[in-house]
């Protein structure tokens, strides 16, 4: 699955039926040595990986951005990758003390009943929690960060899936993991507020309402619209808008780091747009084809995630843990652990990191006894 393939397409590459690639998933045969030897070279991952125990999944749903557009075998490529994302913090913070968990509960029991007052309400009491000023939001991902959400970016190489994410019942402990395929800074920054809207208002929605389509749709919606007024709230982004116009918000794009589609929506539901005049900026914003690609896409640099880096950086740097240990330690090929953590390519295989300033736990040293910020985790 992470790696793209089918049954079918492992069998070839394997020499053996697609009947004993089933049989391995499903625990009626082990393979050969040799086979299995062989598997992990295809699969391009440690044979100490396929000798462990299988953790079960978490029954807490994960938020799939675009769920109903993107294709099935990009959401099994992304799955397996926040299970090692997990897995990856886990380790980190038996040395690291990381930020606790700093996210209001609204205790929403019924998100069909909110209003957009209620949502907007939601946005104006997480930027004051947070204590974000008025106008533009900041650097988003590094707000996320430091009250207690864990961020990564992979390579999902899929169009329609952005972004996804999971409150875990086994950490207690919401994770977002973002697309690097997108080229725009802005749209990440949307992405990653669509899904802090989900860790903040949907926590308690079950996996199976999920499934229902309509309901889908509501709670994607939902998210969208106490993304846009985190990110552009009401008078703060209405008193700048002189001009409704795709040259006056391209002007301030740079300013607010939201692409000029989210600010026609958003002018659009402010009620500074009419539906006639959306609707003719909308054509406009196409003929000039920045629905692919709007100036400043290529300028505006991706905010990136900090903390699980930094993290491997300090352990590396400080020679508490060596490459070959942390490599022993997540026995994931070097190349996903430096995706998922977002280190620089070859920082476990040779290169050498930037240097970072983050504590270890006070009083503890490498391997020692140390409180995990996962003390609550399910140990089965």
């Amino acid at each position: 699955m992470a790696r793209g393939l089918s049954g079918v397409d492992l069998a070839g590459m394997l020499g053996v039926s697609p009947t004993s690639i089933s049989k391995y998933e499903n625990g009626r045969q082990s393979p050969k040595l040799d086979a299995l030897h062989q598997m992990a070279t295809v699969l391009r991952f440690p044979p100490p990986y396929f000798l462990r125990p299988i953790e079960a999944n978490e029954e807490r749903p994960i938020f799939w951005r675009a769920k109903l557009s993107a294709p099935p075998v990009a959401r099994d490529r992304a799955y397996p990758r926040l299970s090692w994302m997990k897995e990856i913090v886990e380790y980190v913070a038996s040395y690291f003390e990381l930020h606790p968990l700093n996210v209001p509960d609204f205790k929403v029991k019924d998100v069909e009943a909110l209003t957009d007052d209620d949502l907007q309400h939601f946005a104006s009491e997480i930027r004051a929690h947070w204590e974000v000023r008025s106008g533009p939001m900041p650097d988003v991902i590094e707000k996320l960060e430091l009250n207690g959400i864990l961020v990564s970016r992979i390579h999902i190489n899929a169009d329609k899936l952005d972004a996804f994410s999971q409150w875990s019942d086994r950490y207690n402990l919401p994770f977002i993991v973002l697309s690097r395929d997108k080229a725009s800074a802005v749209r990440q920054r949307y992405d990653a507020l669509h899904e802090l809207a989900h860790i903040a208002i949907h926590r308690r929605v079950s996996a199976k309402r999920l499934n229902d389509k309509a309901f889908y749709k509501f709670v994607e919606k939902q998210a969208d619209t106490l993304a846009a007024h985190l990110l552009m709230p009401e008078a703060d982004f209405a008193s700048e808008v002189f001009s409704p116009s795709l040259d006056a918000l391209l002007t301030l794009k740079e300013r607010w780091g939201a692409s000029v589609g989210a600010m026609i929506m958003r002018c659009k539901s402010l009620g500074i747009l009419d539906e006639d005049a959306a609707r003719v900026m909308w054509i406009n914003y196409n003929r000039r084809g920045w629905r692919k690609n709007e100036p400043l896409d290529g300028r505006m640099e991706k905010e990136r995630p900090e903390v699980i880096r930094g993290c491997f950086e300090k352990l590396i740097e400080s020679g508490r843990q060596t490459p070959s240990d942390i490599l022993t330690a997540l026995p994931f090929p070097a190349s996903d652990i430096e995706e998922l953590a977002d280190l620089e390519p070859g920082t476990l295989t040779g290169g050498v990191p930037s240097r970072r300033d983050l504590p270890f736990k006070e009083g503890t040293d490498a391997g020692s006894n140390v409180i995990s910020i996962f003390q609550n985790k399910d140990r089965r």
